[in-house]
């Protein structure tokens, strides 16, 4: 059983050109059309056009985000994949 104390976690998104995320614990990845970020509750992929990182606090668990927003997708995961080479060797 996970005993860990989630870290809490809130999204606000404003006229889908400006997103707000706390409970932030990684970002895997960025670019123009993709953001991928860890949070206690799953892995956020914020997808649109013209995405542009405003601020990355991981200390904070802070990130913005603005850009058109066209999607906003969980998945159960909570940390990065470990690289496949790594996964094969241990």
């Amino acid at each position: 059983m996970d005993t860990k104390l989630k870290k809490a976690h809130s999204l606000y998104l404003e006229n889908r050109n400006g997103l707000k995320l706390t409970g932030v614990t990684d970002v895997d990845s960025f670019d123009e059309e993709t953001v991928t970020a860890y949070t206690d509750y799953g892995c956020l992929t914020v997808s649109g056009t013209g995405l542009h990182v405003e601020e990355l606090n991981l200390e904070s668990g802070l990130l913005e985000v603005t850009g058109e927003i066209v999607a906003l997708v969980y998945s159960n995961r909570t940390e990065k994949s470990k690289n496949v080479f790594k996964r094969l060797f241990q």
